[in-house]
């Protein structure tokens, strides 16, 4: 008995030994010990809760889905923020201290790290604001994808060709961003195409009506509409403007559909696609 007391007195000796000094407080390991187990288990419950209102909870509200996963990330941050003030005021650190420390951060902030607290901010306002959510179809820059992932530093960005293209979230506060499903999936589709000069224009304007009507993808209502946009320089410039709710994240695909089916419909009715010529004319003249 008196070996184990021995025993428990080295272990609480050891872990009371003190490591420095914050304020007027002593950070012995025992305390350092608690502070990061408490951290860590402060973390793992906040993925497990947010896990649950994603999953479990927010989905019975019949939210959109990044409409939940924007109040998931927000709680996230409250929960965190919270805990870690609890944990710091549990551990008998003296909050004015940290004020002073807070302060040097700030200044590292100013510096280095300047590019992170700037892509954690705009990640809340984000959050917020929600000009970009998951499950939206976007375009910055020469990125074009679907949003799989916002969270505080970066958002995720998913191609076509199943790339994962990793986008600060400051770029989406400061540049230019093109979001194809931000009110709704509804979406115009603008096809360009030129016919010769000897063509028939309501006959055109009927064969690509037909293209469209014939398109499963493209919708009745509103209607699709033909443009005669212009007369260029070796053709006749039109435009098929069609609506659709199914390819907006296939917008190659559906572009492609239309542009076979049109060449292959005013082909069998003898309309010609011009391409670009001169005529040159030779004038003899005598020396």
């Amino acid at each position: 008995m008196e070996t184990l007391k021995k025993i428990f007195q080295q272990i609480k000796d050891f872990l009371d030994y003190k490591i420095f000094t914050l304020g007027d407080n002593d950070i012995t390991l025992w305390k350092l010990t608690v502070f990061i187990l408490s951290i860590i288990l402060l973390v793992i419950a906040a993925n497990i809760i947010v896990r649950l209102l994603k999953n479990k909870v927010l989905p019975k509200r019949k939210l959109d889905l990044g409409m939940r996963y924007a109040i998931a990330n927000l709680f996230r941050i409250f929960f965190i923020t919270t805990g870690m003030i609890i944990i710091v005021s549990t551990a008998g650190v003296d909050i004015s201290v940290l004020t002073v420390l807070f302060g040097t951060l700030g200044i590292g902030i100013g510096f280095g790290l300047q590019s992170i607290f700037s892509n954690f901010i705009s990640g809340i306002i984000i959050l917020i604001e929600r000009p970009v959510k998951v499950g939206d179809r976007i375009e910055i820059g020469d990125t074009s994808g679907n949003v799989i992932k916002i969270s505080a530093r970066a958002i995720t960005i998913l191609t076509n060709d199943n790339i994962n293209i990793i986008v600060p979230n400051s770029d989406f506060i400061n540049k230019e961003v093109i979001n194809w499903s931000h009110n709704d999936t509804l979406i115009r589709f603008r096809i360009p195409l030129g016919v010769s000069y000897t063509s028939d224009v309501r006959l055109v304007e009927k064969l690509l009506l037909e293209v469209a009507d014939e398109n499963e993808d493209v919708l009745k209502e509103p209607a699709s509409v033909v443009r005669f946009i212009n007369f260029e320089e070796s053709s006749l410039k039109f435009e098929l403007r069609i609506w659709t709710t199914s390819l907006i994240h296939k917008q190659g695909k559906i572009t492609s559909d239309l542009n076979f089916a049109i060449k292959e419909k005013l082909s069998l009715n003898n309309i010609i696609f011009p391409f670009p010529q001169r005529d040159v004319h030779l004038i003899n003249s005598k020396t």
